[in-house]
């Protein structure tokens, strides 16, 4: 039975760094997922990844199909996720390249499909959401991140705003004035469906660049290129040590 997935943002589409085993596509009561599950092992464990933004990467954050990635894992057996996602930096530690695990989330986005209690006896649902990420699954990640000798900060808060667009100088102030210290656009639903479907669900915030209004100069493509690459190196190190240790 697979145990944990890695839910792969911008910047990690693929991850090979396992033995492929399998290829599942699944329909669900949602729809389809946003592309097929690859199921692997790593020394022995299993692992399931999933391309949230689709591979070739081609799903914006408001149209990517939230409930149907969760409960297609689910449906595989898996107790854990592992999402990363590439994210803007808002305060001072979080600079281009660095890594965040957060522990706390905003949620700024809109319209979305954000529960799996809508319908039947089980409509009016409240899930406790005050730890969105799991915190022995985020103690791990901390741990791993130090065998492996990857500077990370262990806390921090996560905005998530509706996209595809980035946001507006003005918004980011905002932002950090509520006390985000991190901005991205797929960290809802998508934490707290994990959720009520009691998953233990932990993150790893990967800073593709400086948020808008933090740096001179408009925020370019090349740029959120040039430290993922960096960035995603270190998170590939981060879960191959993270699946060592078990």
């Amino acid at each position: 039975m697979t145990q944990i997935a890695i839910i792969g943002g911008t910047g990690l589409t693929r991850f090979d760094e396992f033995t492929l085993t399998d290829r599942v596509e699944l329909d669900t009561p949602f729809g389809k997922p946003s592309s097929e599950f690859v199921c692997g092992q790593i020394d022995g464990k299993n692992i399931v990844f999933l391309a949230r933004h689709g591979d070739p990467h081609s799903i914006p954050p408001h149209k990517i199909n939230y409930r149907a990635n969760i409960w297609g894992l689910k449906q595989l057996g898996v107790e854990q996720i592992i999402a990363v996602a590439a994210v803007g930096g808002i305060t001072s530690a979080m600079a281009p390249a660095h890594i965040a695990i957060p522990d706390q989330i905003i949620d700024y986005s809109y319209g979305r499909q954000h529960t799996f209690f809508e319908d039947g006896p089980d409509a009016v649902t409240h899930i406790d959401f005050t730890h969105p990420y799991t915190p022995s699954l985020r103690a791990r990640l901390i741990l791993a991140a130090a065998h492996a000798k990857i500077a990370v900060t262990p806390i921090g808060t996560y905005g998530c705003t509706q996209g595809p667009r980035l946001e507006t100088t003005a918004e980011i102030a905002r932002m950090e004035r509520d006390g985000c210290d991190l901005v991205g656009m797929t960290g809802m639903p998508e934490a707290a469906l994990a959720k009520e479907q009691r998953m233990d669900y932990a993150a790893i915030a990967v800073v593709a660049n400086w948020a808008a209004g933090k740096t001179e100069g408009e925020i370019s493509m090349e740029e959120i290129e040039r430290h993922l690459h960096t960035g995603m190196a270190k998170t590939r190190a981060l879960l191959k040590e993270l699946i060592a240790l078990g």
